[in-house]
């Protein structure tokens, strides 16, 4: 509260300082809504600057440092930039990306969006095993009838561990991702309605007029906080925590509570501003692990100096990763132990190369340019976050994870589609998916019924419930969340959300529990006619981290 009240005494001297400035520069370009980031303590003389520029202010934030202003168009973005009290400077617009039920953009098994982690395994193009599209099929007299499609949580012995410790309700596991489906039958009983937020109001159409997230489903546009109409936070949201209930699966920790953070909107895209503000709200509440199953575009890496980029390119970049790593920091230190997904690009994230795909926003405006380790994937390489490789049925790499020494912190199921011989949906994460995206996608018929082997239905219990198969590093980052829930269950003390352990402690256990694994011999593995190698020792290396996840282990060790 302290440093909040001198964050606002500094910019409220520094409007009176304004008044005395030289007269604001012409404007150059309509006026919008720009994020601000000024270095620590100048938040005046930023202010100062946002007025000589001709902008003026709009709202602050004294606990991230920045201030919200609003100017017109690239120069007031130039002018900003050459201040020293300016650190970088982005539009309040939509910069990030992720994945849709539907095909979207780019892709390993299937289309991928620009920020996404994970991929659909609906659409692999190839030939799929007989599946059952119905649970009867499998359903068991005991425990979950959907429990036999999930390999991924008897890899990591989270089917045993929920028997001994499926977590607490006293953990409040935040969810940043395009919202929670809080109705669906497997979810309901974890879902904490009164702590979930939406940070994010649906646009109809993006600023080319173009469709966005088309029509709104509320007056308002702005989603309940039970809803997801994109499905990719819902699936996640299922893996960490769906309930032992007889119904569909069992999430990894299937005792805790699931907090809706959204920050994505029903397109996918996301904003920088409401992944800050959803970091920080988790972090004022008392959440005590959260997942982020994506990352901030329109920068697939974000480059400080890159001198392929413009001025204003530079700025924005700097904003990314500036605001990010504060926001990231502020959770931190509150207690939000902070974990991430990888990324799906197969590439070495310590020798990045070439990124082709940036700025992904607004669509078509791609380039071709030179990177190097010092452009950043953001949050994944931020720092104080814990990032998750993606691995297959066998324990392999995923092949379209990424990898690297300096980022690969744990490794944890994330399946693949391709792994073995032909491929099939039934090597990929299985999680609660919404009924309402699945219909509006074509994916069911007018009966209920799947009408592809990547979506099942479960109507052991009334309502029917739906799940879909999905695979990336999307999916294996919640598996990681998962296993931090039970750790925190097990050793947090009274907390502020309910229960607390630092996240430093929560990191090091998961590095003590997960299973080591080492490169493959030789070092360099084939993937189709992609190589890929891996550098580093069993326990540490770039492929798998520290190692596997281990929900047994985390289940049972002692300190």
């Amino acid at each position: 509260m302290r440093r909040f009240a001198a964050g606002l005494m500094a910019l409220a001297v520094a409007g009176s300082l304004a008044a005395c400035a030289p007269p604001a520069a012409p404007k150059a370009g309509p006026d919008k809504d720009y994020l601000v980031f000024y270095a620590d303590g100048r938040a005046g003389a930023a202010l100062s600057a946002v007025e000589r520029a001709g902008g003026h202010l709009v709202s602050t934030d004294a606990k991230l440092g920045y201030v919200v202003a609003k100017g017109g168009g690239d120069a007031f973005v130039e002018a900003l930039g050459a201040d020293q009290a300016v650190v970088g400077v982005t539009p309040d617009r939509e910069i990030g990306f992720a994945p849709g039920l539907t095909p979207r953009a780019q892709g390993t098994t299937t289309a991928l969006a620009s920020g996404a982690q994970s991929t659909g395994a609906q659409s692999t193009g190839a030939r799929e095993p007989r599946a059952f599209p119905d649970a009867s099929a499998l359903t068991t007299r005991t425990g979950e009838p959907l429990a036999p499609r999930q390999w991924d949580m008897r890899m990591i012995g989270a089917d045993r561990a929920n028997k001994k410790v499926p977590g607490s309700k006293k953990v409040l596991v935040g969810v940043i991702d395009t919202g929670i489906d809080g109705k669906h039958p497997d979810i309901a009983p974890n879902f904490n309605r009164a702590l979930s937020r939406n940070f994010v109001t649906d646009k109809p159409n993006d600023e080319n007029g173009d469709t966005l997230d088309g029509p709104c489903e509320v007056p308002s546009c702005k989603d309940p906080v039970d809803q997801d109409d994109e499905g990719h936070g819902t699936h996640v949201a299922s893996t960490i925590g769906s309930p032992l209930n007889h119904i569909g699966i069992a999430g990894v920790a299937p005792g805790v509570q699931l907090v809706n953070i959204r920050a994505g909107q029903d397109s996918g895209f996301f904003f920088l501003k409401p992944s800050l503000d959803a970091l920080t709200y988790a972090a004022d509440i008392g959440v005590d692990v959260v997942n982020m199953s994506y990352y901030v575009d329109p920068w697939l890496f974000n480059c400080a100096h890159n001198k392929a980029d413009s001025k204003k390119q530079q700025l924005q970049q700097r904003a990314i990763i500036t605001g990010m790593q504060r926001a990231l920091d502020y959770a931190r230190k509150k207690g939000v132990t902070l974990i991430s997904a990888l990324g799906n690009g197969s590439s070495d994230l310590d020798r990045p190369k070439v990124d082709t795909s940036s700025p992904g926003y607004p669509r078509g405006s791609e380039k071709t340019r030179k990177v190097d380790n010092s452009c950043v994937n953001v949050p994944a390489e931020s720092k104080g976050v814990i990032s998750i490789a993606a691995v297959g049925p066998s324990g392999r790499k995923a092949s379209y994870s990424d990898y690297g020494l300096e980022q690969a912190d744990l490794a944890a199921p994330g399946g693949d589609v391709t792994e073995g011989k032909g491929a099939s949906t039934t090597r990929s994460i299985l999680a609660a998916a919404p009924e309402a995206v699945l219909r509006r996608t074509g994916l069911l018929d007018k009966s209920g019924k799947p009408k592809t082997a990547a979506v099942v239905r479960d109507c052991s219990s009334s309502p029917c419930s739906y799940y879909q198969y999905l695979d990336g590093t999307s999916m294996a980052a919640p598996h990681a969340t998962g296993v931090a829930a039970i750790l925190i269950s097990r050793f947090g003390k009274p907390g502020k959300g309910g229960a607390a352990l630092s996240p430093a402690t929560v990191e090091k256990l998961l590095y003590k529990t997960a299973d080591h694994k080492a490169c493959p011999s030789p070092r360099t593995y084939t993937y189709e006619s992609d190589k890929q190698t891996c550098e580093g020792g069993k326990s540490k290396n770039g492929f798998y981290g520290h190692g596997i996840v281990d929900a047994w282990k985390a289940a049972t060790i002692t300190r």
